[in-house]
């Protein structure tokens, strides 16, 4: 449970960036759904599974609006903070997954500034 956090921690960051104001659509079980298959490589690196980065551009696809890339955003940090993983590798997934951010992927990140 702890990795799917860290996995949607990765994701939901991945996913805030940028989209007019909306209702939010998008939902945490979305969000784990998707970052599931990143877990092994969240915790070990190596090669990053395909299914991976399927999910991650899924969830980047599916946050359209501002309300959403928060709600993943929380998502993300909420499973984060109660599993083990490499910050490193976190930070690498997007590139990895040819998903460009226009933030660093952290714990500390403040979801709540995330307006697009």
């Amino acid at each position: 449970m702890a990795s799917i956090k860290v996995a949607c921690l990765v994701l939901l960051c991945m996913i805030v960036v940028g989209a007019p104001i909306a209702q939010a659509t998008i939902t945490c079980g979305q969000v784990v759904s998707g970052l599931t298959p990143c877990l092994s490589y969240l915790r070990t690196g190596g090669a990053v599974p395909g299914t991976c980065c399927n999910g991650v551009k899924g969830l980047v696809a599916s946050a359209q609006s501002t309300a959403d890339k928060q709600i993943a955003c929380n998502c993300l940090k909420s499973l984060a903070a109660s599993t083990t993983f490499n910050p490193e590798y976190a930070a690498s997934l997007p590139g990895k997954c040819g998903v460009n951010l226009p933030y660093k992927i952290s714990t500390s990140t403040n979801c709540n500034t995330i307006k697009f």
